[in-house]
């Protein structure tokens, strides 16, 4: 029997502390996010800076910008300030209804030779065509959920629809990943699609509840799924 493509395990973590946590518990992508700020709640500068310090480039380091207005020198601006704190991955919420999309979309051309994920909310806002996304320079594509008590990722879309955007994006010869509310029963079903990585945060915090600290438990138990579904 062949075995599944490893999915790598994306933990997003508040502070240098939970960034510590999540590496030695076999995460694979630390990601600095605020959850009490929202979907994509920034951490402040000198926190990032803490987290980059304690991972010390043992694992690749992602982290949104933040709630920055649709404008493409603001998002320009917050893109570079977050890549001077020595991120390696830097994630973008471009595509609002009714922002201009052009301006957006071309947003790596004014920051060349940094990796920009673009992140899409399937309960809110509709994915931009792969392709267009790779001619314009981005690296990656992440789809998560905006709104945190409203269920899953799999609450807001299906498995056929959601091997259609993997694959898409692959063709596209980008980096694509699914987050979203993920519970430990969710590894499984989303893993056999074949993304690159699988997003976490409140399935690895204390009584799951995603503004509480990580618990290293927590994080192996999703760990320890992710590689059995690899078998």
């Amino acid at each position: 029997m062949n075995r599944l493509p490893r999915v790598h395990m994306l933990a997003s973590v508040r502070s240098a502390e939970e960034a510590l946590f999540a590496f030695s518990a076999g995460a694979d992508l630390i990601d600095a996010k605020e959850p009490s700020h929202g979907a994509l709640g920034a951490v402040a500068p000198q926190a990032l800076r803490e987290i980059v310090a304690v991972v010390a480039h043992r694992r690749p380091v992602s982290a949104t910008v933040g709630d920055v207005p649709l404008q493409a020198p603001a998002l320009r601006d917050a893109v570079r300030r977050t890549a001077d704190c020595g991120v390696d991955f830097i994630k973008v919420n471009l595509f609002e209804p009714g922002a201009p999309g052009r301006p957006m979309l071309d947003l790596p051309l004014a920051c060349p030779g940094l990796a920009l994920i673009a992140v899409v909310f399937a309960d809110r806002t509709p994915a931009p065509p792969a392709e267009a996304l790779a001619r314009s320079g981005w690296h990656g594509l992440m789809l998560d959920t905006e709104r945190k008590s409203g269920g899953g990722l799999r609450d807001w879309t299906d498995d056929e629809w959601l091997a259609g955007f993997i694959r898409q994006a692959r063709a596209a010869g980008l980096l694509v990943g699914l987050a979203g509310s993920l519970s430990q029963t969710d590894v499984r079903p989303l893993a056999r699609l074949g993304p690159d990585y699988l997003g976490f945060r409140g399935a690895l915090c204390a009584e799951a509840r995603r503004d509480a600290c990580l618990d290293p438990m927590r994080v192996r138990a999703i760990r320890a799924e992710l590689d059995r579904a690899a078998n």
